[in-house]
């Protein structure tokens, strides 16, 4: 940061802090939003626009080649007449970084002169050129963007330290995309009796990104077509420099046919399985003695004193009510070892039995028991019985990731008209979201770094993303003039001179 923008920062911020500071409040005869503007002018040859964020991720976005990955490895037109297949892909990506909801957003950046000149385009394709693009998208093109995708992320891995890679954590699940379109090619009647798609995601919980967002019909299981796409991933993450890998889902992705082969390939598992009537039987005849309890970490620690909980209201309606409620007593763990019908070895199943105590009103009616069962070939001087549970539990932060993509990027709206044109879509609005945990891995370490990798989508829009910048053409050279304190605008200054001086990949 240039000490000019440093200063100038600092006298935002002061002349801010005085504004707010408590002791400039008194009592006014007036309310305080009492001013009004004297009316609008319109300038002549100032530009400005409101996602100034847009400078540095484009910047970024250049400096780790991902355009050139897509033009290589996309092929949609025969001549580009006037947009390459990075055009319309950046395009849609960026008009959701820009805070646009769907694409006919894009008709709004098309009419912002700042915004065309942020990224050095004359033009950028509107809505119905984008539709179309989507609508040229075939199996081989959506393998194509994929590679494109995976191979700039082996680059931006290499900006994570040696400990970050030592094992890549790979999380899989399948979601229900639903829809409120009768005509759109593919869509079935889901589980849930919902018209839509169901998606299958596969992500590296490490950095919080997909590895491969899957387009299916709604009727499609949880683990449809999962299998090679597991395996993929695995590639994926141990060509970009992890040491080792451990899939994690729940039990409709303990594909048993596939154990021993992954644990020949050394990749390691921790999979929920289903709790079958011969394993309940097996867990309730299991001597008391094999069992001990399940102490869970406490999910936060006390920094400063602790304060009285407040009164469970829910907890006091549902007595006063009389309405039956379940309430976990204790949990314990035993470990069996498990040879599933279609493997030639062992593994380790995890046994967690629950005792719930069933209440009515103040009544106490019964104690019932429920068994949850778990099995991995991770060995156990790495992770104990407890610890399976864990992280098995920890697979459950995925669900953070699908609830982002669908309202945060809102990738699984599905606004085409097929199968492959919305599974394409589904890769390109979900590269918004690998953008921003490329800028946290890509831009110099600190704090900022780590908490925009932990920032859901909305809050990095309004925090990084909308900051009010004037558009500065010179002879030679743009500037994007920041017009408002914020502090991120530190991080858009350094982080754009970082991009610009040295290719950090």
């Amino acid at each position: 940061m240039k000490p000019d923008d440093s200063r100038l920062l600092d006298e935002r911020k002061g002349r801010l802090d005085a504004r707010l500071a408590p002791s400039g409040q008194a009592e006014r005869a007036e309310p305080m939003l009492a001013g009004a503007v004297s009316g609008y002018e319109v300038s002549g040859k100032v530009t400005a626009l409101s996602c100034g964020g847009i400078g540095l991720v484009h910047q970024m976005v250049r400096s780790i080649g991902l355009a050139e990955a897509i033009d290589g490895e996309v092929h949609v037109f025969k001549r580009h007449f006037p947009y390459h297949e990075s055009d319309h892909v950046l395009n849609l990506a960026y008009n959701i970084m820009a805070g646009g909801t769907c694409i006919e957003d894009l008709e709004l950046l098309r009419a912002n002169e700042g915004y065309l000149d942020a990224l050095g385009a004359q033009r950028i394709p509107d809505p119905t050129t984008a539709g179309d693009f989507l609508r040229r998208f075939g199996e081989p093109e959506i393998q194509g963007l994929q590679r494109a995708i995976h191979a700039t992320q082996r680059r931006v891995w290499k900006r994570l330290s040696s400990k970050e890679r030592e094992l890549a954590l790979i999380d899989v699940d399948g979601t229900i995309a639903p829809t409120d379109g009768e005509c759109k090619e593919g869509m079935d009647l889901s589980y849930k009796g919902e018209w839509g798609y169901a998606p299958l995601l596969v992500s590296l919980a490490n950095t919080h990104e997909p590895l491969f967002v899957v387009n299916r019909p709604g009727n499609a299981v949880s683990h449809s077509g999962a299998g090679p796409y597991m395996d993929a991933a695995v590639d994926q993450v141990l060509a970009g420099g992890f040491r080792r890998a451990r899939l994690r889902g729940d039990t409709d992705f303990s594909l048993t046919r596939n154990f021993d082969r992954w644990s020949e390939r050394g990749v390691q598992f921790v999979f929920g399985i289903d709790a079958h009537p011969t394993f309940v039987d097996l867990a309730s005849r299991t001597c008391e003695s094999a069992y001990r309890k399940l102490k869970r970490p406490a999910k936060w620690q006390v920094k400063t004193e602790r304060r009285a909980r407040p009164e469970n209201v829910k907890e006091r309606i549902v007595q006063e009510r009389g309405y039956k409620n379940l309430v976990l007593e204790e949990e314990h763990i035993a470990e069996l070892p498990y040879q599933p019908s279609k493997s030639k070895r062992d593994y380790r199943m995890i046994v967690l039995r629950k005792t719930i105590r069933v209440m009515q009103g103040q009544l106490h009616l019964e104690d019932e028991v429920r068994y949850l069962f778990y099995v991995t070939n991770v060995p156990l001087q790495e992770l104990s019985a407890a610890d399976v549970v864990f992280e098995a539990n920890a697979r459950c932060h995925q669900e953070k990731l699908i609830e982002q993509l669908k309202n945060g990027v809102r990738a699984m709206r599905m606004p085409s008209d097929s199968l492959l044109s919305n599974g394409a879509w589904l890769v390109i609005a979900s590269l918004a979201w690998s953008m921003k945990a490329w800028l946290s891995i890509t831009l110099p370490r600190g704090k900022d770094a780590r908490e925009l990798r932990r920032m859901e989508f909305r809050r990095f829009l309004n925090s990084v993303m909308l900051v009010p910048c004037q558009v500065v053409k010179g002879s030679r050279r743009l500037v994007l003039r920041i017009l408002t304190w914020t502090r991120w605008a530190g991080v858009l200054l350094d982080g754009m001179a970082f991009f610009r001086t040295r290719c950090p990949i």
